[in-house]
């Protein structure tokens, strides 16, 4: 079995795999400080609420875009799980060459989302991730990450709708029953929303005009992604494990 961790801005994300089988997933927030002993320590009891043992991990790999919190994870996975974790980054094995600009820019996160989408479904593809930030990446048919585009996520204009504006309050993001709002809670959520949709089709339209891509598949993850996906056809795949997914192809990739 395998430990695979996503380091987001909001929240990581744990996987275990046993061959390709996903047998368990957890999250943590990311934000809270926390010891190489504490992070351990918390990752062991969560694998022994699932049955899993440490000794029965042969390895571990980590994605991070939070670079303060990698210190102590890092220490702690190799103390409590007794593994030495590959650190996606410069260097790894991936399978995907990036050509754009600057190729150290570019966040693991999006690296990994790339990796899985065109290993299991092919290039070209466009990979929606709606996250902390809205990230859009073109991977060619030749597999080369050919551009991205980054965008606020719904939760960061939310944020700064209500941390802004004094008398608008904090509010759940869903869709609401109509576009007509008539009062304030619905009408913000009408605008993120709607409005996240909207942005969706338009930046996929003008990435298959100006690429001159036209059997382009769209594969969206994130925690927001299923509300956005349900919305609107121009996505074609949503894939709540895709992250986790291509964190175990790179593993494989880098296994010798």
């Amino acid at each position: 079995m395998i430990l695979v961790i996503d380091v987001g801005n909001t929240n990581m994300t744990l996987g275990v795999y046993e061959g390709k089988e996903l047998k368990a997933t957890f999250r943590m927030m990311t934000k809270t400080p926390r010891t190489s002993d504490e992070y351990g320590i918390m990752i062991t009891q969560l694998l022994k609420s699932r049955n899993i043992k440490t000794e029965d991990l042969e390895g571990s790999i980590v994605a991070s875009v939070v670079p303060d919190v990698m210190h102590s994870l890092m220490g702690g996975l190799v103390r409590y799980t007794g593994t030495r974790p590959l650190k996606v980054g410069p260097g790894t094995r991936t399978g995907i060459r990036i050509i754009t600009e600057d190729p150290r820019a570019i966040g693991a996160d999006r690296i990994v989302d790339a990796v899985a989408a065109y290993e299991k479904y092919g290039g070209p593809v466009l990979v929606l991730d709606f996250g902390t930030a809205t990230t859009y990446d073109l991977i060619t048919q030749a597999g080369e990450f050919a551009a991205g585009i980054t965008a606020p996520g719904m939760r960061i204009s939310s944020e700064a709708l209500w941390s802004q504006a004094a008398k608008l309050p904090k509010i759940e993001i869903r869709k609401p029953k109509s576009i007509l709002a008539q009062e304030t809670i619905s009408s913000m959520q009408a605008g993120l929303v709607y409005g996240q949709i909207g942005q969706t089709e338009y930046i996929i339209s003008q990435v298959r005009k100006e690429s001159g891509i036209r059997d382009l598949k769209v594969v969206a993850t994130g925690g927001l992604g299923r509300l956005i996906a349900d919305e609107t056809k121009a996505i074609d795949i949503y894939d709540s494990y895709l992250t986790l997914d291509g964190l175990r192809l790179i593993y494989e990739k880098n296994r010798k």
